[in-house]
């Protein structure tokens, strides 16, 4: 039976764009570290599966200052210290707000430089980003920041490569308060991080609303006193992943 032109056509079209599947598969397949149950039972530490006893309290967005004051202000209030992670864009407009974190005893991470999702692979941007990002951080807070989240926590192959020329220790979560969305409450940003709350476990939660619904940050600001007693209650210290001996 003879080829058909139309036959002919279409497999070279398949042949042409093979490497560019392979290449798109190659840079998105490390984001299915995004699932929260694969991570935790094949990556613990990407996860910031720490000490036992301790509880790793992160916040994501800022810095704002419309609403990471607030934050400070209560986590001082609660004698508890936690992980920034901040976005370079963010840094450089407040550089101030970006210095009294630090001067309150928080350590400052990386957020990436904005928050956006990287569907394409870019290596080249991906790795200027990062750079730029922990430069921006060493130059105005006067030091180097250790680790790394990325946006939406979509760790591409580019990312994964950009963390580890820059020195940066990727680290998700292992649970969040869902506090970013316009129906989050205290009380929903409380039981959805106490649904998966486990001793040496890593916590995400926003000060921030830019990338998220407006005025959300409230719910977790007034969910966290309730966290952090619970935390207590449990017998587990609140603190930053620099506390929290998440592994080499």
């Amino acid at each position: 039976m003879p080829v058909q032109p139309g036959h002919v056509t279409a497999g070279r079209a398949a042949i042409a764009l093979a490497p560019l599947v392979a290449a798109g598969a190659a840079h998105i397949g490390p984001a299915v570290t995004w699932l929260p149950g694969l991570r935790r039972r094949f990556l613990p530490r990407l996860a910031g599966a720490g000490r036992a006893d301790h509880i790793a309290l992160t916040f994501d967005d800022g810095p704002d200052p419309r609403s990471t004051p607030h934050f400070l202000d209560a986590l001082d209030g609660l004698g508890v210290r936690a992980t920034f992670f901040v976005l370079g864009e963010s840094v450089v407009r407040y550089p101030a707000l970006t210095r009294e974190t630090v001067e309150r005893g928080h350590e400052l991470a990386v957020h990436g430089w904005a928050h956006d999702r990287p569907w394409l692979p870019d290596p080249a941007r991906d790795g200027a980003e990062l750079t730029r990002a922990v430069r921006t951080l060493c130059d105005i807070a006067g030091r180097p920041p250790r680790w790394y989240r990325p946006p939406y926590g979509i760790l591409t192959s580019g990312r994964w490569a950009a963390a580890r020329r820059t020195g940066l220790r990727p680290v998700l979560w292992t649970a969040w308060g869902r506090d970013w969305t316009a129906d989050a409450t205290p009380a929903s940003v409380r039981a959805t991080i106490e649904a998966e709350l486990r001793g040496g476990g890593t916590l995400l939660l926003h000060d921030s609303d830019r990338t998220s619904a407006a005025g959300c940050w409230r719910a977790t600001l007034g969910a966290l006193p309730g966290i952090v007693a619970t935390c207590r209650e449990a017998g587990l210290s609140v603190g930053p992943l620099a506390e929290h001996d998440v592994g080499a």
